[in-house]
């Protein structure tokens, strides 16, 4: 058994289940966002959660306050960050904190762990970051150079680490149209989360990051290994993995991203700007 997977699933079985009470609405998001606690009963032995009878801080993001998107008219956006979380676990990239599609005060909606503490006057740090404009720190990668308000060139640059390469093979496979710098945070154990994947697995080619440093690059072994075994199960429509992603997303999603993991396979590096879309979100960080 391993016991992260097992602790992730009790998880998951809290946010399914658990009492939610609303705290707030969290300004400046697109869509209605709010900030939520779940009682955990007594006894749970939960990630983040200290004591028994403890409130997990959750983010809910109810299907009724989702702006209609033209680029993304079918399907919902809570089930996209559903899937985008059951398609990192399926992987083993586990920067996605548990995210589950549940009933809540507003209606059904994605119930994502909120990672950190959501009372804090400091964000947590992103492997993302502005610098002088060639100036690359030891440890990173340029990723686009560009000019500020005020006149002044920076480049956009990112850490050189097997987790933020991790998260750059998942943007690929999601077909990620919105990873922003500040969607990738570290927290106080150093450990990378990522947030905000409702705009993913689009059956048309919309990927746009932050995370380029590694473009056309081959994919590692163990990169090679993952999308394998992920193509497999995807072929399988019993598969446990295509049941859970057929009750989230539109058939031609779920049709486009078996093509996609296959297109990485075939191709064997990391995916290149293609110049017909814009390779960089706005804002970038």
């Amino acid at each position: 058994m391993n016991p992260a997977l097992d602790a992730e699933s009790t998880l998951v079985s809290v946010l399914q289940s658990a009492p939610m009470e609303l705290v707030g609405r969290i300004t400046g998001a697109s869509n209605v966002a709010l900030l939520a606690k779940l009682t955990v009963a007594e006894g749970a032995e939960l990630p983040g959660v200290a004591e028994p009878e403890a409130s997990l801080h959750v983010i809910y993001k109810p299907i009724r306050g989702e702006r209609p998107l033209w680029d993304f008219p079918d399907g919902t956006l809570a089930g996209r960050e559903v899937a985008s979380f059951q398609l990192a676990r399926h992987l083993g990239v586990g920067i996605i904190p548990a995210t589950v599609l549940r009933e809540g005060p507003l209606g059904p909606g994605s119930v994502q762990v909120w990672i950190g503490d959501p009372f804090a006057s400091a964000d947590l740090p992103s492997p993302v970051r502005l610098v002088a404009r060639g100036q690359v720190p030891p440890g990173h990668l340029p990723v686009v150079d560009g000019q500020l308000a005020d006149g002044r060139w920076v480049s956009v640059v990112h850490e050189d680490r097997d987790d933020v390469r991790d998260a750059a093979l998942l943007d690929a496979v999601l077909n990620n149209s919105d990873r922003k710098g500040s969607h990738l945070v570290r927290d106080a154990s150093g450990r990378l989360w990522g947030f905000d994947h409702g705009l993913t697995l689009h059956a048309d080619p919309k990927l746009r990051t932050v995370l380029w440093g590694w473009a056309g690059d081959p994919l590692r072994p163990r990169d090679v290994d993952r999308l394998s075994a992920l193509a497999a199960d995807l072929e399988r429509r019993d598969s446990a993995v295509t049941l859970a992603l057929a009750s989230l997303l539109p058939a031609g999603d779920l049709s486009a991203l078996r093509d996609r993991v296959a297109g990485l396979l075939a191709d064997g590096k990391y995916p290149q700007p293609s110049g017909e879309w814009p390779a960089i979100p706005w804002p970038a960080l």
